[in-house]
Order: C-alpha cells, then structure tokens, then sequence
C-alpha cells in the first residue's frame, strides 16, 4: 500500500500532465487531419500548385496561364511559344 501512495503523491502529477499533453496532441492532429492541413483564413501563399493525379499540364498550358497571369510580356509568350513549337 505504501507503494500506491507515494505513487500517486510524487510522479502521479507527472504522469497525468503526461497523459493530459498526450490527448491534447492526438486531438490536434485529428482536427488538423479532418481540416485537410488547409490554413484558411491565412494569407500564406504556396510556392508551388498542387498537383493531382493524372492532370499533368503541357508545357503550352503552363505558358498561357503564366501569360494570362501577367508573368511574361506579350513578346516573352511570343517569343516562348515560337521556341515550343519548333521543339514539336
């Protein structure tokens, strides 16, 4: 009986904050789960689109949406479009 008490007296405090830290984890990473990872409300910005299986864009659909972005001038995409197609 001793045992039991100073258990619970010495390291029980320990172990339930160990326990109560745990679940509070397991929580978060279920919501998070649930969330899809997704930060909405956030203005963070992806460096890179993601991708989906089977929709692999060609190179000419990449160069029109950068275009269409205003990422390339009109004779950067002409001049990029020309090279694109002498490549085929």
């Amino acid at each position: 009986m001793m045992w039991g008490n100073g258990f619970t007296m010495g390291w029980g405090w320990l172990f339930g904050a160990l326990v109560l830290i745990g679940v509070i984890l397991v929580v978060f990473v279920v919501v998070r789960l649930l969330a899809g990872g997704s930060r909405q409300g956030t203005t963070m910005v992806r460096s890179r689109p993601q991708r989906v299986a089977g929709a692999e864009k060609t190179p000419r659909q990449i160069l029109d949406e950068r275009y269409a972005k205003g990422e390339l001038s009109t004779e950067e995409y002409q001049e990029r479009l020309r090279v694109l197609g002498s490549d085929s």
